[in-house]
């Protein structure tokens, strides 16, 4: 079909920041298609320069007020590097259970107010308040209500949290709460099974679309990895030395882009619940193989939009996970522990974990007195950007014939599937001095 096309989307709708996508054809044949981040660039990390270190971890939540909690342990895993600080049992359940509650917090959010809407061919959420959707979105927020209120119970507060500090907590949940937290997770089980099944119903309106990537997740034999793990790729298998990150994550520039686009043994990774699918599955609760499966979801997909489904499996892993980290808890009883003891010390720390967005990386470097001299935040969609711009290029050919309406939802749709939050991956801004 030989048809001129040209979509200009000022900004991209349902996604944290700012970002475009243009898309120009003549006479049938692709001129330009292009992921387009134009955010202003925040330059974090020279914020942390000259920091004392015990306040890189309240800087760096700051970052993002959605994944606050990512932030704030994988600055506190590279400071606790960098001053040989080695935490108990007790604190690595408790941030176990933080990263659990942000995980479902920004899942619930992103698949039920941002995602859905495309699937009920809906423009927001508010519309489907006067459809038969409504009960679907009150057991949404009912989730996402969950999701505060364990942040709020484990990390002081739902957004930027104040419990967490260098080599502990500073306050600790009861009993009592942790006994009210398990029984809420427990009842979250069955409405995030419900919410599925209503997915489920719809979810022949995700796009078909495979293109065989490259993916990138942290990974443990331990359990399903978020707080802990190996650095693991589909195509290189497992990386034993974490500090060699930037060997893995090559960021580059292109030139319509403030963000750092990434690449490693191809052209562009992805990063994000469906990669952490692809290498974990195995190690899910129950709960979340059980969705996988009603989903047909099976390792190794190559479906973009198949992280929305990938995000609904994590959430009823969360779920199923906390409980079990609440037993234990429960089990040995919370003991009120001082935070472990160190010496300020000269060294380089680098802290990995998995934000609900992807594989995060901070890594800081110390003088004797406990000075930051050089920091460097590595943020999932940074290494996700690359895969869009793949993921565009190879989507656009299959679509063509439909209509200027239907390609262009169609690639927002696309760029929503990976939840992009564009704001916190902006570091470049090229300056011409005149």
């Amino acid at each position: 079909m030989s048809r001129d096309i040209e979509i200009n989307v000022e900004h991209v709708t349902r996604v944290e920041g700012h970002g475009n996508i243009v898309l120009n054809v003549k006479k049938g044949r692709i001129e330009k298609i292009e992921w387009q981040v134009s955010e202003a660039p925040r330059f974090f990390e020279a914020m942390l320069r000259g920091r004392n270190y015990d306040e890189l971890r309240p800087v760096t939540s700051r970052i993002c007020g959605i994944c606050s909690i990512a932030h704030s342990i994988a600055s506190l895993k590279a400071t606790e590097d960098a001053l040989g600080v080695r935490i108990t049992e007790q604190t690595g359940i408790l941030r176990r259970l933080a990263i659990n509650a942000e995980n479902m917090q920004s899942h619930i959010l992103h698949v039920g107010y941002l995602a859905l809407p495309d699937i009920f061919d809906v423009g927001s959420v508010f519309p489907l308040v006067k459809t038969k959707h409504k009960d679907t979105l009150l057991k949404i927020v009912e989730l996402h209500r969950l999701a505060n209120w364990m942040s709020d119970l484990i990390c002081g507060r739902t957004t930027h949290p104040i419990r967490l500090i260098i080599g502990g907590f500073s306050s600790f949940p009861t009993e009592k709460q942790l006994l009210e937290l398990r029984n809420k997770l427990k009842k979250g089980l069955g409405t995030i099974q419900e919410i599925a099944e209503i997915i489920h119903g719809v979810s022949d309106k995700l796009p078909v679309f495979k293109r065989e990537t490259e993916y990138i997740a942290l990974s443990s034999k331990e359990e399903y990895a978020l707080y802990d793990g190996d650095i693991v790729s589909t195509d290189a298998g497992r990386y034993s030395n974490y500090k060699d990150y930037e060997k893995i994550a090559n960021e580059y520039f292109v030139p319509h882009s403030t963000a750092f686009f990434c690449k490693n043994k191809r052209d562009s990774y992805m990063v994000g619940a469906l990669a952490r699918f692809n290498l974990n599955s195995k190690q899910l609760s129950p709960a979340g193989k059980e969705l996988a499966r009603l989903f047909g979801l099976k390792s190794i997909n190559c479906n973009p939009f198949m992280n929305n489904v990938a995000q609904v499996v994590e959430f009823a892993h969360n779920l199923e996970d906390s409980i079990n980290l609440v037993d234990r808890l429960v089990e040995k009883g919370v003991k009120d522990e001082k935070p472990v003891e160190f010496k300020i010390k000269k060294g380089r720390g680098v802290g990995l974990v998995e934000a609900p967005r992807g594989l995060l990386i901070h890594d800081y470097t110390l003088d004797d007195k406990g000075k930051c001299v050089k920091a460097n935040c590595v943020i999932p969609t940074n290494q996700n950007h690359g895969n869009i711009q793949k993921d565009l290029e190879a989507f656009v050919p299959e679509i063509l014939d439909r209509s200027e309406d239907e390609i262009r939802l169609n690639l927002e749709m696309l760029v929503r599937a990976y939840d992009p939050c564009i704001s916190c991956s902006t570091h470049y801004l090229d300056v011409e001095f005149v």
